[in-house]
Order: C-alpha cells, then sequence, then structure tokens
C-alpha cells in the first residue's frame, strides 16, 4: 500500500533525543526548545515563537491572549479542522463561519466585512495547503473595525505571502508540527506572536499561570502564580526530534516542491481536458507543497476514485467536513451569507500522496493510476 503520509525523518533525530537524555533535561523549555524557538524566529523574521504542545494548543493561547468574553464573536471559514473551531469555543466564543474561495479553499476575503457586528472581536484565517489567504485585505478590515487577526498557519511552515512568513503577518500566528506536517515533532506546535505587548502574558500563559520564565532571566527574584494558565510546553525530546528536521527544512521543502510540481505537471492535461481541477497559487504567494489535491467532478465522482486507487494499492484520502453542518457548529456557531462553496468544493477535493522522499516509483504509479482513471 502506498502510503497518504509518512512522517519525515532525517536521520539525527535520534541523537539529539539521546543527547536531551544524556542532559537530563527533558521536559519543557530544554536546550533543543530554545534553539527551535529561536531558529523559527530568525527564519521568518518572527518577533517571538515559543513551542507548543500541539498546533491544537497554540490555537487556545491565541484565543485566550485575544481577551474573547462570553457571546463575542470570531469569524472563521468553515473548511478547516475542528482545533480551528474549539479553541474560541474554550475561550467563550460565538462562531461566525463564512464561504470559502473556491480556487485556494481559504476564507474568501470578500465575505467576511459583512459578517462583521457588534460583538465581533477576531477574524482567524486559516492558510489552506500552505497557501496564503489575501492577508492585505484582512488586515485592512482588522484594522478599520479595530479587530485582531489569528492566523491558523498549521500548514504553512515555510509559505509566504508577499515576502512575509505565514503565522508572521496577524496578531498571532499559530504552527503546527504534529506528524502529517512538512516537519514533525509526532506532536507539537509552536506560537507566533507578532506584538511585543503579549510576550510576558504568552510565557504566563504557557508556564502554568507563573512567571518562571522572568525568574530564570533574573527579572524576578523568585516566581509565584500570578495567573490564569496551562501546560503548553512541550517536552524537549519532541523538540530534539524536531531540531533534525528543522536543520535540513530547505531540503525538505525542496523535495516536497519537486514532488508537488511532478504531480502539477502530469496532470495539467487533465485538467486543461476539464476533467478534474488542480490547486492554485495566487501571485505573490510562496507555498510549501504542504498537499496535493485534485478536484473531481463531484462526491460521486471523487468516492470511484479513491476506491479505484485504494483497490490499486493507493492511498488517497477526502478532508474536511465543513464545521457548521456537524453537530458542535450547528451548537456553537452559525453561518453568515449563502454557503456557495464551502460544502460544494470541500465534497469534490481528494488528496494524494505526499511525504518527504517519497519513492519515485510510487509517485509515478500514483499518476499513472490516476491518468487511467480519469481517462476512462
Amino acid at each position: 500500500m502506498i502510503h497518504f503520509n509518512v512522517p519525515p525523518f532525517v536521520g539525527a533525530e535520534f541523537d539529539y533525543m539521546q543527547e536531551a537524555v544524556s542532559n537530563h533535561k527533558i521536559c519543557g523549555d530544554g536546550q533543543y526548545t530554545k534553539i527551535c524557538n529561536k531558529w523559527i524566529e530568525d527564519k521568518f523574521n518572527a518577533q517571538k515563537v515559543l513551542l507548543t504542545t500541539s498546533g491544537t494548543s497554540a490555537l487556545e493561547m491565541a484565543a485566550l491572549l485575544c481577551g474573547i468574553k462570553p457571546d463575542d464573536e470570531v469569524i472563521l471559514p468553515s473548511f478547516t479542522f475542528s482545533s480551528t473551531a474549539t479553541a474560541f469555543v474554550l475561550a467563550g466564543a460565538k462562531l461566525v463561519f463564512v464561504d470559502i474561495r473556491p480556487d485556494t479553499m481559504n476564507i474568501d476575503e470578500k465575505k467576511i466585512e459583512q459578517a462583521i457586528t457588534e460583538k465581533t472581536r477576531v477574524i482567524c484565517v486559516v492558510h489552506y495547503a500552505g497557501v496564503s489567504c489575501e492577508m492585505d485585505t484582512i488586515m485592512d478590515i482588522a484594522y478599520r473595525h479595530n479587530l485582531l487577526v489569528v492566523e491558523d498557519a498549521a500548514q504553512g511552515v515555510m509559505s509566504a505571502y508577499k515576502g512575509q512568513a505565514l503565522g508572521t503577518i496577524g496578531d498571532f500566528g499559530c504552527y503546527s508540527f504534529h506528524e502529517t506536517k512538512n516537519y514533525s515533532m509526532g506532536e507539537g506546535g509552536a506560537f507566533v506572536i507578532n506584538n511585543a505587548e503579549f510576550n510576558e502574558k504568552a510565557e504566563i500563559l504557557r508556564e502554568k499561570g507563573t512567571n518562571r520564565a522572568q525568574f530564570f532571566r533574573g527579572q524576578v527574584a523568585k516566581y509565584s502564580w500570578v495567573g490564569y494558565g496551562s501546560s503548553y510546553l512541550p517536552s524537549d525530546l519532541n523538540a530534539a526530534y524536531l531540531w533534525a528536521q528543522l536543520q535540513e527544512a530547505d531540503k525538505i521543502n525542496s523535495n516536497r516542491l519537486e514532488t508537488w510540481n511532478q504531480y502539477y505537471m502530469s496532470f495539467k492535461r487533465l485538467e486543461d481536458e476539464g476533467m478534474i481541477q488542480l490547486p492554485v497559487i495566487p501571485d505573490g504567494c510562496i507555498h510549501n507543497a504542504h498537499m496535493f489535491y485534485i478536484k473531481c467532478r463531484d462526491l460521486e465522482e471523487r468516492t470511484n476514485y479513491i476506491r479505484y486507487m485504494k483497490d490499486n494499492g493507493i492511498l488517497c484520502v477526502f478532508h474536511y467536513v465543513p464545521l457548521h453542518s456537524a453537530p458542535a457548529g450547528l451548537k456553537y456557531g452559525r453561518f453568515n451569507g449563502e454557503d456557495k462553496f464551502t460544502t460544494k468544493e470541500s465534497d469534490r477535493l481528494v488528496r494524494l500522496p505526499m511525504y518527504y522522499n517519497i519513492d519515485k516509483k510510487d509517485l509515478e504509479l500514483v499518476i499513472n493510476k490516476t491518468i487511467s482513471f480519469f481517462k476512462k
């Protein structure tokens, strides 16, 4: 079976993990946590970065730091993973879903302003497949309405919008280093703070409500419980695993882009003949080849394609079921305006095997079987 995903592994992961064990420091904020934070800050010109236990916990930190009060509203796309919504629900917000663009599957920036009410506090954007939302327009809307912007850039590590790294444009950015992502620590993520006034609050929140970080910097004589928070620090063992991959980040990125481009070029004729639709990368966007998807004619064709590929030993999968139609989405939110594209486009989308160092013969088989299916 050709897997849909294989977690990245470059070879030095166990060496760094063994060193972490030898240093007798495997809890949070050890040597590897710190160097991963600094690498991300330097690589993406980020104001401050804190590794977290997951992309979900990074989103939870963002929601809490936004200062949401009960009945405040957050605007977000429905085509996303539950974590995007759950983080704000836990903070007490009401969810307001808006439609997506059919070209990028990202939130439709033209639909945001009409969803704003006097209760709106945050716009949460999701950079689907590592392709940026239209951030100039979104940041302008946020500025004019005095709203905070949270970037769910879980899939966007190494992607950029007009030269600026995803996750560093809004007030807060959230990365994921889950095993399905381009760079992995098994379970893990990172929280990007783009406004220095939130630095201290974020450290306290991440350190179980204590000012422990200030204590270790010598800013306070002793540390104590000073506010609310939780344990969002990943083990340094996880950070050590990640560090090996960050050192090879450009190599991994180039390898994935090569695979993505081979898919695209191989399927372009199918698109030209009107059989499928391929991903769209808008001008000004640099993507990271997080995934490669195609769009079938409809749900029935997608179902048949997935079955055909599985019968040929290839695992292809669909993606999100729109949140606004899920039980929790109905309970915690509402869809503003018309669902013109969210459900329709999600029913057509299917993701192909995509991972670092995919075997060339496997890649050729995926391509040939896909062409064979649609040519029939």
